[in-house]
Parts: structure tokens; sequence; C-alpha cells
């Protein structure tokens, strides 16, 4: 078992698959595989049920999130992704933002066995809507499939003063006739207008098709 060069040392690796060590030992989330090791135990990270699993396994090299980081997660859905970066972020706090009904009532299942996971009813286009629960946040990590991802994701960092920025682009949700890597050029386009620099872009095949995930930074 080996920690991954990234900053915040909480992501492991054994035999090309992922881990990150549970907040809650002995709950699954998902099925996923639950080990341990040296009195540690361990969950499987599937990067077939996670995009920001899928960027680390497919080479993914910019990984901002720390032990103490506060996390904006947009698109939460049911909680799969989100309890994973919870591990990763042990001192910090995961503001868990899911607008559809149904995948909330499971979100708010999952944050009760995890402290540091907060579940928000709301919709990613209107920050100034869960704004009161947090002034400023480290990250913005953004997975909502619909129109003007990249705009969703800018307006939400600005809202939040955010260093660090991440969005999982869904070429399908923004134009179905387009060719994926178009969407992903306009994604850029927009993010460097709104005045962040992309720190890292890559596409998610064969985990993810018609994927990218990029990684932004204020200049």
């Amino acid at each position: 078992m080996e920690s991954l060069d990234c900053a915040s040392g909480m992501v492991f690796s054994d035999r090309g698959r992922l881990y990150t060590i549970s907040a809650c030992p002995g709950r699954r989330i998902y099925g996923e595989r639950l080990f341990t090791l040296s009195g540690t135990e361990y969950r499987e990270w599937d990067p077939r049920r996670s995009k920001l699993s899928a960027y680390l396994t497919v080479g993914g090299k910019r990984f901002p999130f720390r032990k103490d980081s506060s996390v904006l997660y947009l698109g939460a859905s049911s909680g799969t992704t989100p309890s994973h970066v919870a591990d990763i972020c042990p001192e910090g706090k995961v503001y868990c933002v899911e607008f559809a009904q149904r995948m909330f009532r499971e979100l708010v299942g999952t944050c009760e066995t995890r402290p540091n996971m907060m579940p928000i009813l709301g919709d990613a286009t209107k920050p100034d809507e869960y704004s009161m629960f947090a002034d400023s946040v480290d990250i913005v990590y953004q997975d909502v499939a619909q129109k003007m991802q990249a705009k969703i994701l800018c307006d939400n960092m600005d809202a939040f003063d955010a260093e660090y920025g991440m969005v999982a682009v869904k070429a399908r949700s923004e134009d179905v006739t387009a060719s994926p890597e178009s969407i992903f050029k306009e994604a850029e386009r927009t993010i460097r207008e709104r005045g962040y620099r992309i720190l890292d872009d890559l596409q998610l095949d064969p985990y993810e098709k018609a994927h990218a995930m990029i990684v932004i930074g204020r200049e």
C-alpha cells in the first residue's frame, strides 16, 4: 500500500487500485470493498463509480485536497464520491449540494455517519441560496450534468472565494451534436475568460466516455 504523491497524502494505491482511509469503519456506501491493514480500514475507490477516482487513475496530477480542506461539492447525488472526499479531508468540511430530492434523501443518510459532510438541498446555478452555510471554501468540485458546467463552477468559485476548482465536464450534457473535444475547448475558454488558470485537463476514457476533468486555480 503506497500513498499517492498528492497534497493530502490520504489517497493510497495498491496493484493499480485506489483506496481512502475509512472515516466510518465497517460501513459501505456503494458496496465498495473494505479491508484492514495494520489496524487501519481502507475503502476501495472505484474509478467506474467516481469521476474523481477516474481522474487520478488515468494520470491526473493536480489534486488540491488537503486533510483540512473545506470543499463545496456540487452535484453530490447520494454521496458516493463526497464520502471519499470526506475521508481525504478528515479535518475539513465537505458541503454537499444536491438538487434532486430523491438523491438528497440518500445523501442525508450518507452524511449521518460522517460528521464532516453537510447535506444541502440546493440548485448549483444559484449559489446565493446556500451561501449562508459557508463564507468561503478552499475548493469547489462540480459534477452537475447540465449546460454551462464551466460557468457554474466559476460562479461558485467567485461566490465562495475558492482558490481551486475542479469540473467533470460531460460533453453530452452541453450539446449532443458537437464533438466532445469542441465542448472541452469551449469550457476552457469560459474558464480563462473568467480569470482562472487551467492547471490540468484530462479526458476520463475508458472509465467515463466523453468526459474530461478540468482543474483550475486563481491567477
